[in-house]
C-alpha cells in the first residue's frame, strides 16, 4: 500500500496507532516516483531471497535524530534501556562502511538511495532486531522519508496478512517512534568544540603513552564555523526529514540542552508505556474492561476518609476493637522494627474473622502512613486419635499473617 492509498485517521478510540498522509506539496511527484521504484526493487530482491514469510522486520523501531553535539551517542544506551531493548543501535554512517556498501563502491557505483535503502533493510531483518531497534541517521533524504512509508505500510500489509495464521507473533503490528534530541545553535557549536579538544587530548596522550586507540578526529570539531555549518546542514536535511514524518509516527521532542540526567528524565518521560500505542489491538481490546492503576488511585485517599468515617459513625462497637487490637497487641512490635521497617504479625484472634474487621485493620494502618497485607492461613492440628482405627481428628486453626510496611530509619551502621 503506498502512501496515497493509507486509510483515513480514525478516532483514538478506535486505533491509537494513527498514520495520515503528507500533503501532496511536501514532496514532487518525481520524488515520490523515484522512492515507488527504489522501494519495489529493493523489496521484490528482498522477498526472492528471504520469501514473504521471512521478511521479518521489527516491531518497534525508533527513528533517533539529533543535531551534531545533542548527545545521540551519550544518550543510546539509555534508550535501549527504557524500552528493554539489548541489540545496538543501526547506524546507518556505520553501514555505509559495511563490506555490502564497500562492494558497491568498489564495482564503481555511488552508494545514493537505492543502496542506502537495501543494505538498511537488509540489516532490520537480522534475528537480533525483531523485537525493536533504534535506527540512526535515517531517513535523511526526501526519497529515503517515502521508502520508510512504503516499508511500514508493507509491514502492516503483512501483519494484516498473516494475523489469522501460526506465524502472526512474527508480524506484529509495527510501532514507530521518532525521537529528536534537540540543542540550540550555540549549544551545538559549543558541544562539537568540546568534543574536539577531549578526542585531540586523548590521541595526543595515545601517541605518547603508544596505549589506547586513536579516536576519530572531525574538522568540524575544531572549526567553529565549520561547527555551525554542520549544525544548518542537519536542521536543512535530517531535520526537514523528521519533521516530515510527525504527523504519520509517534512523535517525540527531547530537549537536550540540560545535564545528562536531565536529558534521561525528559526521555523517560516522553517513552513512558502506553499499551495503546504498543499493543495489538486484539490485545488492547481484550485488557481495556481492567482499569489503570492510575485511574483508582486518584481518589483512593478520599474514599478511604470516607470509609473511615462510616466505620465510625456505623459500626463504632466493632471499630473500637480493631483499633484496640492495633494498639495493645500490635504497635508495640511494630515499634521494635523501627529501623528496618518490616513488620510480620501473626495473630489467631478470631476478631478478624469478620471480613469488615479486616478491611477497617487495613484502612486504620493505611490513614497511619503504614502499607499492610493480610494473609490468612489455615493448619490442621491433630487432636486426637482414634486407637482401633488409627483415624486422627484434627481442629482447623486460622493465622492471620499481617505484614506492615513503613519507611524505616535512616540510621547508619558502622
Amino acid at each position: 500500500m503506498s502512501s496515497s492509498d493509507s486509510p483515513a485517521p480514525s478516532s483514538p478510540a478506535d486505533n491509537d496507532h494513527v498514520r495520515r498522509t503528507l500533503p501532496a506539496t511536501k514532496f514532487s511527484d518525481l520524488e515520490i516516483k523515484d522512492a515507488q521504484l527504489i522501494f519495489e526493487s529493493v523489496w521484490e530482491s528482498l522477498e526472492t531471497e528471504f520469501g514473504l514469510q521471512n521478511l521479518r522486520f521489527p516491531k518497534e523501531i525508533i527513528l533517533l535524530g539529533g543535531a551534531p553535539g545533542a548527545g545521540k551517542g551519550t544518550n543510546t544506551a539509555f534508550i535501549l534501556k527504557t524500552r528493554g531493548l539489548t541489540c545496538p543501535p543501526v547506524v546507518v554512517s556505520s553501514l555505509l562502511d559495511s563490506p555490502e556498501a564497500r562492494r558497491v563502491k568498489d564495482a564503481g557505483y555511488m552508494v545514493g538511495d537505492r543502496e542506502v535503502v537495501g543494505i538498511l533493510f537488509r540489516r532490520l531483518l537480522q534475528p537480533e532486531y525483531r523485537d525493536g531497534c533504534i535506527l540512526d541517521g535515517f531517513p535523511r533524504t526526501q526519497v529515503q522519508v517515502e521508502c520508510l512509508k512504503l516499508l511500514v505500510d508493507r509491514m502492516e500489509s503483512l501483519w494484516r496478512e498473516f494475523s489469522s495464521t501460526p506465524l502472526s507473533i512474527h508480524f506484529r503490528q509495527p510501532t514507530i517512534h521518532i525521537m529528536v534530541l534537540f540543542v540550540d545553535e550555540n549549544t551545538s557549536g559549543q558541544r562539537q568544540l568540546k568534543r574536539g579538544r577531549e578526542v585531540r587530548t586523548h590521541n595526543e596522550e595515545v601517541r605518547r603513552t603508544g596505549m589506547g586507540e586513536l579516536l576519530e578526529e572531525r574538522a568540524t570539531d575544531y572549526d567553529e564555523n565549520l561547527a555551525r555549518r554542520r549544525y544548518r546542514v542537519f536542521k536543512e536535511q535530517t531535520w526537514d526529514a523528521l519533521q516530515s514524518l510527525r504527523d504519520i509516527f509517534h512523535y517525540h521532542f527531547v530537549d537536550a540542552q540540560g545535564p545528562v540526567k536531565e536529558v534521561e528524565y525528559n526521555i523517560l518521560t516522553e517513552l513512558q508505556y502506553q499499551s495503546t500505542l504498543e499493543l495489538d489491538p486484539r490485545t488492547h481490546d481484550r485488557l481495556r474492561r481492567l482499569p489503570l492503576a492510575s485511574d483508582i488511585v486518584v481518589h483512593a485517599r478520599q474514599e478511604m476518609v470516607k470509609r473511615l468515617d462510616t466505620y465510625e459513625f456505623a459500626h463504632p462497637e466493632l471499630f473500637q476493637k480493631v483499633v484496640a487490637l492495633i494498639e495493645k497487641k500490635m504497635m508495640s512490635i511494630i515499634k521494635r522494627h523501627a529501623i528496618s521497617g518490616l513488620t510480620l504479625i501473626n495473630t489467631e484472634d478470631p476478631l478478624l474473622d469478620d471480613p469488615l474487621a479486616l478491611a477497617m485493620l487495613i484502612d486504620v494502618f493505611s490513614e497511619r502512613g503504614y502499607h499492610a497485607v493480610v494473609d490468612l492461613h489455615r493448619i490442621e492440628v491433630p487432636e486426637k486419635m482414634d486407637p482401633l482405627t488409627g483415624r486422627i481428628t484434627c481442629r482447623l486453626k486460622k493465622v492471620f499473617r499481617i505484614q506492615v510496611r513503613f519507611p524505616g530509619s535512616e540510621i547508619r551502621r558502622g
